[in-house]
This record gives structure tokens, sequence and C-alpha cells, in this order.
């Protein structure tokens, strides 16, 4: 056995693939065969980049609203920016350091967005590009930022600190004012202890020269910026975690850390007017109401008819254990508590207008929670929320599975739609989502691009990806088919998984037939097709199938230890078994006295199941405990619609099911798919036992789930204790494991599980497809490395119409077998002739022996023909099911065969083969090999597809350490290497796919997905494809003074900030307090719109609209001077006329 290298290991996830490369061999075939195919795929047709992210941003820390832009941004604990305006407009930035958002805030209606990050960094982000760039960055070297204020149509960004000082900045330079508010000045000088950190600042809404100041202990100073004093001070015991205005600026709230609200009178500082508790039992004697949760926030609207709103996040009685959390709604005398389904982030009251001094109108509230978000109507009675536009369900169930399909046929999404409609929950707002900003990218992309995402729960969604948006359109429960939970005693007896039992393992869909083959990590597969008609059915179609081990004891002997009665390995290859009959479940035998027989894991639904327009059920597969040992998780599916099969494998071997007929065809083990001559032919070895012990880890084995808490790792079949080597090699797994527990249970074994995939070598690996297998903890047994290398488990599947034998002259149906050994086997199908005869006779199934063998496991399989034109399987055009005879005649035609190829010459087809090594081109009939290429020696490859490519074929590559390739056909050419996305973790490597035209995607966090591209048309075409963030808006009128607030006072003071905060009045600020970074975008960036075709016009356009609207409010301004200039005289005059000829005595 090869001894384990940490340091090769490690060398193994860095190292660029495309030193392996150089050493890979390509050797060509034939002259005739290389002249033949015209190859029209060069590097210059590709180019990586990302394109847009979907999702739920992961993590959220703060959100910001722009009333006039009506455009929302969300910041990140992993620094990323997400924003959003109307559906369909998103985009995403990221911040280089990676720290959390703690606050945002738009220069409203100015194209623009200041972030505040805990690294005690502020960034002014420009959003009047279609991707978003940072112009200045402000790093603080001396204090801790913890909160921002930035003025309405001001300049001037107040920053708090955790010493208590108040920086200013100008965010047009990003350089700081030398005024600063320090704490000792604005607190009383009799104070003896430090208040705190600043936990809010605020100006008065009719006085800009008035700020509010709110200490963490309780203090609030309300401090004067002209006379850089502090005007008033109030006090009170308990902590305070935020205050908000009224918008006449004579009172303010408080909200405090013992669930009070405190309401203050800024002329009356020694007592505050109001004390509330929201959620406080008031006690009969008169006390003090008993202390509640803090509350977190505060907001406080006022409206010009009715009551004004008071809206507060926490502030709970301490006895509301495990009551979720809640939002509270005090409106006059009624106060509604709207509990959320995860914990509250923040929230904002969205209101009509954007000035502070004027009433403010709410009509919403825009709640950010953990992993949702919530827009609460405020006009309508009950508080509806509103429909959501935007894709942010993905992660409602964790995704297991994700599958993308471009360039589908054009029906499907509308016949999608119209059954998922019929979905949408009832009871939603009536108005329209009011997040309205922004327009949509001028896209040439017109193909229907959907994408297929399978979750824990067993549900599965289809999106409408086209365009570069996302929305959901049909979501199909499969856990409907089953009986729902049982006591945990039955559950403990059956289930092999103890978590998400319908969990979605991987899945196979044929758009053209619409049919749909699920496989669920319970060891079950089911078959859908696809109506628009409901139908209730009687009986669900079962078929029990029986995969075991072909050696179902040991006799090896065990360490040293006490002997425990165990699980048979399923390591070893099994024999053919027979299938129960098709209706009739076998009754299983589950006693304690025995092991466990002829039991499936989940129980199918035994009642008449109605199904509703969409996916319905046309058969249920289950594999079967078999004499103690429980069934594989199924590592690879496939089905075809043409010939009415579905075939599924793991690591016991493989079975082919006739849908049509609902029968087993075939049922045997992986070394039974070897002729006895075959040179690649393997003998099964017997496995090993081995030994439970709980409270012990184990890591996930190919091919089967295990148990983090209960099991042990075991040792080989010797007494003698591990090497040092194997111990070093536990040691370093369980590292991983331990360190990848942030993601999840299921991410901690796969990274497990990837991590001894990297450290074998290429003849002692393991099986690990790209579609993990472990989501839960299980009790399957563990096995040995030694039994793990002697496990062939089947890991890819490929109906096609080639030829079976070498001998073989003309096409037929054939199925290709790929096995983790890097052996590809050929099966000879025969199908009956005619429909009649197709339902009634057995389809013949031959093994033809090994065709070719690679390095690893394989990954994918294809057919091109002799001009290296793809030949996709054949298929059945949709019909409808419960249609009409009539209308399935019509409907059910099968696709014609490709016809033989006419090129002269025994070989007309290329069967394409990808391992996670390398990848071969074989001629067909004859079977040689014409070309090669190692795709990696250092790493291995994750995810391999065939893909089509500016009219012509590739195969794309994703490897272990982050490079994405593309490989000509059939030549296998390089023609994309980029080190583009390291795997961090078995997420990545679940969900990655490729498809046709360029494009890709992975789940990038557990709730977003990225899509990317590798298409040098489609980067070329990026910036006109996205969606437009800044619009021109027009800014909405000032609330009127009124003539007698202007003519004797009052109402909005302004305060000339330049004058106070400029260099010229407040001096420099210390060069050491803060360091300036430009951005990238550079001062000229906030000047440009949009980039691209139009970007010259747009530019021009844009700034003609500025000018006007500068003109105009320009022109109203002097206009309402002149008349309040005429105004005053004529006033004045009246006034000379009428005391003109009056003596002072008479005054």
């Amino acid at each position: 056995m090869k001894k384990f290298n940490i340091r090769k290991v490690l060398d193994g996830l860095t190292a660029a693939s495309s030193s392996s490369t150089s050493s890979a061999t390509a050797q060509p075939g034939t002259p005739r065969e290389n002249d033949a195919v015209q190859e029209t795929l060069q590097s210059e047709h590709f180019q990586l980049c990302k394109t847009v992210r979907h999702g739920f941003p992961y993590q959220p820390s703060s959100m910001a609203f722009d009333p006039v832009q009506k455009i929302l941004a969300v910041g990140t604990q992993t620094g990323a920016l997400r924003l959003f305006g109307r559906a369909g407009v998103e985009c995403f930035c990221q911040h280089e350091s990676g720290a959390a958002v703690i606050q945002l805030q738009f220069l409203i209606n100015e194209g623009a967005l200041v972030s505040a990050l805990a690294d005690d960094s502020i960034h002014m982000w420009n959003l009047r590009q279609k991707i978003p760039a940072i112009l200045h960055s402000l790093k603080f070297n001396r204090e801790r930022i913890t909160y921002c204020h930035l003025p309405f149509q001001s300049k001037w960004l107040y920053i708090g600190t955790e010493r208590g000082n108040i920086h200013i900045v100008n965010v047009e330079s990003f350089t700081l004012s030398g005024y600063v508010i320090m704490w000792n000045k604005a607190i009383e000088l009799s104070t003896k202890t430090h208040p705190g950190p600043v936990v809010h600042i605020s100006d008065n809404p009719m006085d800009e020269g008035k700020l509010l100041i709110g200490f963490e202990c309780g203090i609030v100073v309300l401090w004067d910026l002209k006379s850089k004093k502090a005007d008033c001070r109030y006090n009170y015991d308990e902590a305070i975690h935020s205050v908000a205005w009224h918008h006449e600026g004579k009172q303010f709230v408080c909200s405090h850390s013992d669930g009070t609200l405190t309401t203050w009178n800024i002329r009356v500082p020694a007592k505050s007017a109001q004390i509330i508790t929201p959620h406080g039992k008031q006690p009969k004697d008169g006390k003090k109401p008993e202390p509640c949760k803090p509350i977190l926030k505060v907001e406080y609207k006022t409206t010009r008819v009715g009551e004004p709103f008071m809206v507060l996040s926490g502030g709970l009685s301490y006895d509301t254990v495990g009551r979720r959390a809640c939002l509270t709604v005090m409106h006059g005398k009624s106060t509604a508590v709207l509990e959320m389904d995860y914990p509250i982030v923040d929230f904002l009251t969205l209101c009509e207008t954007p000035y502070p001094n004027d009433f403010q109108e709410p009509y919403a509230v825009l709640v950010l929670l953990e992993k949702d978000l919530v827009l609460i109507d405020l006009g309508q009675i009950g508080y509806p929320i509103f429909e959501n536009p935007y894709p942010l369900t993905i992660h409602e169930s964790p995704v297991t599975c994700c599958e993308y399909f471009v360039d589908c046929p054009a029906e499907l999404i509308p016949a999608l739609y119209s059954v998922g409609s019929r979905q949408k929950r009832q009871g939603h707002s009536k108005k329209e989502w009011p997040i309205s900003g922004g327009n949509w990218g001028q896209g040439t992309q017109s193909y229907p691009e959907i994408i297929i995402t399978g979750h824990a729960d067993g549900s599965i969604k289809f999106w409408d990806a086209s365009a570069l948006m996302l929305q959901v359109l049909y979501k199909l429960k499969t856990a409907k088919v089953f009986e729902k939970a049982r006591s945990k005693e039955e559950k403990a007896n059956t289930d092999i998984v103890e978590e998400d039992p319908f969990a979605i393992q991987t899945l196979c869909w044929c758009p053209e037939s619409r049919m749909l083959c699920v496989a669920g990590v319970s060891a079950h597969v089911i078959i859908y097709r696809f109506s628009k008609q409901e139908v209730t059915t009687e009986v669900v179609q079962l078929l029990e199938v029986r995969m075991q081990s072909e050696f179902s004891n040991g006799d090896s002997p065990d360490p040293g230890g006490e002997q425990t009665p165990t699980l048979p390995n399923p390591g070893a290859s099994p024999s053919p078994q027979e299938s129960e009959p098709p209706t009739q479940p076998s009754t299983g035998s589950n006693s304690s006295d025995g092991p466990r027989d002829n039991i499936a894991c989940l129980q199918v639904r035994s009642s008449p199941l109605k199904q509703s327009p969409g996916y319905q059920v046309e058969l249920v597969i289950q594999l079967v405990w078999v004499s103690g040992e429980p069934p594989q998780p199924i590592t690879s599916l496939a089905i075809n619609s043409s010939y009415g099969l579905v075939v599924f494998g793991n690591s016991n071997g493989l079975a082919v099911v006739d849908y049509l007929q609902k029968t087993l065809l075939l049922n045997m083990g992986t070394s039974e798919l070897y002729s006895p001559s075959d040179p690649y032919h393997r003998q099964p070895r017997s496995p090993r036992k081995v030994r439970q012990s709980s409270g012990a880890t184990c890591d996930s084995n190919d091919g089967s789930n295990t148990s983090e808490d209960r099991c042990k790792s075991p040792t080989s079949g010797s007494t003698s204790p591990c090497n040092s080597d194997d111990e070093r090699k536990q040691r370093f797994i369980e590292k991983v494991k331990f360190k990848s527990r942030r993601f999840s249970k299921t991410v901690a074994n796969d990274f497990a599980k990837i991590s001894r995939k990297i450290s074998s070598s290429s003849e002692q690996k393991t099986d690990l497809d790209a579609k993990d297998n472990s989501f839960t903890r299980s009790r399957s047994s563990s096995v040995t490395s030694i039994d793990r290398e002697s496990r062939e488990s089947i890991s890819a599947f490929h109906f096609c119409e080639s030829y079976p034998r070498k001998t073989d002259s003309v096409v037929s149906p054939c199925l290709l077998v790929g096995t983790t050994q890097g052996t590809v086997v050929m099966v000879a199908l025969s199908l009956p002739p005619g429909v009649d005869q197709r339902l009634q006779q057995p389809v013949g199934i031959s093994s033809c022996g090994t065709m070719v063998t690679l390095k690893g496991g394989i990954l994918t399989m294809a057919l091109l023909d002799a001009t290296g034109a793809l030949l996709p399987p054949s298929f059945e055009s949709w019909y409808d099911p419960n249609a009409s005879d009539e209308e399935k005649e019509k409907s059910r035609r099968r696709r014609p065969a490709s016809p033989p190829s006419s090129q002269e010459g025994p070989d007309a087809q290329f069967a394409v083969l990808c391992s996670e090594k390398q990848a071969k081109v074989v001629a067909m009939p004859s079977q040689t090999r014409v070309y090669k290429h190692n795709i990696t020696e250092s790493s291995f490859v994750l995810r391999a597809d065939v893909v089509q490519m500016a009219g012509a074929y590739c195969i794309a590559c994703f490897c272990a350490n982050g490079h994405i390739m593309t490989l000509s056909l059939p030549s296998l050419r390089p023609l994309l290497d980029v080190n583009y996305l390291p795997l961090t973790d078995m997420r990545i490597a679940r969900t990655f796919c490729f498809s046709n035209l360029g494009q890709a995607l992975y789940l990038t966090s557990p709730t977003e997905i990225q899509r990317i591209t590798y298409s040098q048309e489609t980067c070329d075409n990026r910036q006109e494809m996205l969606s437009e963030l800044f619009t021109p808006v027009e800014t909405p009128e000032a609330p009127n003074r009124g003539f007698f607030k202007g003519l004797f006072g009052g109402g909005a003071q302004s305060l000339d900030r330049e004058d106070l905060f400029g260099e010229t009045g407040a001096g420099k600020a210390s060069r050491s307090l803060a360091q300036h970074i430009p951005g990238p975008a550079g001062m000229e960036g906030m000047k440009c719109a949009a980039s691209g075709v139009v970007g010259d016009l747009a530019r021009a356009r844009i700034a003609l609209d500025e000018r006007g609207q500068k003109l105009g409010e320009l022109e109203d301004r002097t206009a309402a001077m002149m008349a309040s200039a005429d105004s005053f005289s004529k006033h004045a005059h009246d006034m000379m006329l009428k005391y003109k000829d009056k003596k002072w005595y008479q005054l």
C-alpha cells in the first residue's frame, strides 16, 4: 500500500493542472479519420467570467433602501453586497477584504452607496455603472467604527466610534474634516465612567445644526454643531439600542435593553415624557413592569391622517421561551405582533417621502431575516405580505443536486409555468412590489434555459433561467409518494439515514419527452410523466429490487476487542438476484431474532394519491434490505424515453427496469458485466469484518453513507495497530471534517471524502461521484482501504445507438456503462418492433464486454458521427398520458435512429469518454483509440460534460484544484485552461454543472447560485445583458414651509456645513487617524453611465437630463423667491400705509 503523504495532499489541492497536461499524449488516428473532421473551435472562442448571482444573500448583516431610486442594498458577513431593483434587476459586488458589512447608507438619488465594514473601513460605491465599483475607501487606524449617519442631500458623513467620538467625512473627496466631537465634551463633566460606543447619530429633522448622539450606556446628547457644545443631555438607566425622531423634531423615542421605550421632549431633558414596555406584564400594584428582552430597533413614522406608526423588533417577554422572532407594529391603540420564520437581522419602514421633516406616510415594512426577505403592507387590514418577485427560495430546503439545461424546447417553460402557477399561495397584498428601480438589460440571448434543483426534503424545483434572470416555474414534492413520518422505533428499524430520508441524490431529465427520473438517498427511484390533467392514482406502482454483495459473510480475523454483530460489507460484486412481483411488495423479515430482509427503507403510500397537473408518478423502484445488509445509495442514473428503460447503479452493481411493462430486466454485479475471457475482468474479494464502537467518528466511504457519531474507521485485517502514516492520515481527515462542520454535516462528510480521494494514488483510487452520496448520518458499515480498492461501483450511463460489437455494420440500441475503476462496458439492447409488441414482449439485454479503460472513474460518455457532430440519445416526443388514445397515437412517434454513416471505411462514429484523469476518443465499431489526453495528474476531474459551443462540440471539465478546461472534439486539443475556483467544500463539487452555449453554474453558498460563462461571445455582450441599477429620477419637492414660517421663522433650519466642517473652518484632520485609498473606478466613474454600445448616448442623455433638472430646480427656486419677495414688499407697504399718519402713543 502506498504511503500517505500529507504534503502531496496539499500540493494536489493547489497544483496547476496545466503542468500535468504538458505530458499528456494525443495520438491521432489514421489520416483518413483525421482529415474527415474539420474542427472549428479555437481558443479565441473561450473566455471565463462570472455573469450573475441568484438567491438569498448568504449570512446577511445590514441593509439600506433608496426611497427615490427604489433600490435595495443588502450587505453580508462575508463582505458581499447584493442590490435589488424590480424583478429581474439584481447585482452582486464583493469587498476585497471580506469583512462583514455593518452598515449601508445610500446617497439618495445620487447613484452612490456608502458601506461601513467590520475592519473599520468605509467605501463609496458608484452605482451609475452596470458593474458597481469602489470610488474611494477610508481605513481608520486608531478607532473602531460603530455607527454611520448621512443626512439627506448632504455630503458630510458622521461616523461614530467605539471610543465614543464622532468624526466627519466628506463623501465627495473622502477626506476627514478637522471637526471632531469628543466623548468627554459631549457628556457631563461629573460623569465618572466612559459612556461607551456611539450607537446612534441623527440630526434634528427641523434643525440641521442639532445632532442627537446616543451612547450605549443610556446617555443621549443633543449637540449644537455651531457652538460646539451640548445643548441637552438625557439619561436613562438602561442601555440604548436605537433612537427614532418624530418628524417635527420636538420628540424622540429610545429603545432599551430591558424591553422599554422612552419618549423624550427635547426641551425637558430631566425626565422622559413616557415610558412603556410593549410586551411587559403590567402589575396591578402600579409597580414597574417585569423586564423583557431588548428592543433592538424602533422606528417612529407619522401620517397626515390618523395615528403614527411605531415599529419595533425584539422586546418579547422572557417567559416566551422558544417563540419565534417577532416584529411589533403599534398603530394608535392597536398592537400587532407578527411572527417571523427566522431571526430578524434588520428592518426598514418604507415611506412616501425622503424628507425627514415631513409627514412620513409609511406604506410598508421591509424585514431582513437570516434566511428570507419579507415586505409587510401597512396599508391593508391584517398587514398582509407582498408577493416576493425575487428567486430567494433556493434554500427553502438545502440543495442536494443541480442540473442545468440550455436551449430547451420552446414550449417547455410555458408548460411548466402553467402547472406551477396553480401552486402559488393566496392572501398576498394586492399592491405592486414597491422595490421597483432599475432597468432590465438589453441582452441578445433568446434561447430558453432551465435549472433543476433537488432538495433535502425531497422536493424538486424547476427554474426559468433565461436572459440572466431566475424565476421559479414549478415545484414537485416527491415525498408525497411515501407514507408520512412514523414512530422513531419503526424508523430506526428500516431507514438507512436518520435525517432527510427523502433527499434527492441525483436526477435525470429528458426535456423532449419530459420524462423525469429521480433517485433518493433512501435507495429509491421514482419515474414521473408530465401531464396537464389531474388524476387520482388508486395504487402507486411499486417495484422492489434486491441488490446484494456476492459474499454476505467475511471470515477475516477481526482486530482485538469485543466482537459485535456488524453489517456485512457491500463492497464485493453481487450475483444476479430475482426481483419480487412488481405490484406486490414482498413480506419482509424484521424480527429481533434474525437479520432484516426484503424490507424497503421507505413505505410507499397505500391510500389513493391525488396528483395535480404537472409531474405524476409512473413507477416507484425501491432497493430492499438483504440478509441484514442495507441497500447501497444509488450513484448513477439514466432514462431513455424512446426505449422505455431506466437504469441505475451503485456499489453493488446495476439494474435495468422497463418502466412501460413495470418489470426488472437486469440485476447484476459489476464483475458480471465482463466476459470470462475479458482481460479487464476483476475477481471479487471477500470483504473484511469491521468493528463498530460508539462515540467515535468515521469517514464517508465511497458509495455508502456513514455515521459521524457511532462508528470508528476500521483498521486492516491484521492484529497489529495502524502504522504512523495511517494515523497521520486519519488525523488529517478528522481535522478537515472538524473544520468543515461550519458548512453542514453533509459537507463535513463530503470534505473528508474528497480528502481521501486526493491522497489516493491513481491505482488505489476510490469512487467519488460529483453528485455525492452522503447527505446525512447513516448506519452502513465502513470498510478498509484494501476493500475500497477492490470495490467497483457504477459511475455513469449513456444510452445511444451504436455498434455493440466490432463486427457489427448497423447501429442498434446500446447502453454504455462506466465504472469507478475506469472501465467502459458496452451493453446491447434488443427492443421488440412496434408499439404493441414493445408492451408485450421482453427487452433483450446482453453484455458485449469491455470496450476501453481509462485512468480514474468514468464521468461522462457521448457519441459523435463521422463529421464530429453529436449523436444525442433517441427520444420519444412528449404526449399527455391522460389524453385520449387518438392524441396519444399522434404524438407517440419514436425519433428515428441516426442513419448509418455514409463515410467509406469501417469506422462511422466516435465514442467520447472522459474520466477523472483523462479523456479518450474511440472509433466505432472497430473500438480503436483515436485520441487520448491526460487532463490532470496532480488533481482529478469533478465534473465533465460534452457541450455545444459556437456550432461545434467540446468537453468541458472542472477539476478539484479549481481549473476549468475545455478540449476540442474529436482531437482533444486544449482550448481553455483557467485556474478559476479552488474547491473549498463539497457543495461546489455536488452542484457544478456545464451546459450548452458556454453556460455553467454552481452553488456558491447554501443560498446562492453563481452562473458563469466560458464563451467569449457572452463575455463580450455581458455589459449589454446586465441590468441597470441607476435611472434618472427627479427628486421630490421639499415640503412647503408656509408663508408665516418663512416670514417669522420656524420650520426646518438649514446649516452651512461647508463653512463648519470644511478645511477653512475646521482645519485639517490628523493624518494618522485614517488612510485614504483611491478606488479603481476613480472620480470620473461617478459621471459615467452604463458602458457598452449605447454608453456614449446614455451618458449624453443623462447629462442633459441632470442639467435640465438642475435648471428646472433653479428656475422654480427663483420664481418662489420672487413671489416671496413680492408678497413681503406688499405686506410691508400695507403696514407702512396703515401706521403712516399715527403718532407713537396711538400705536
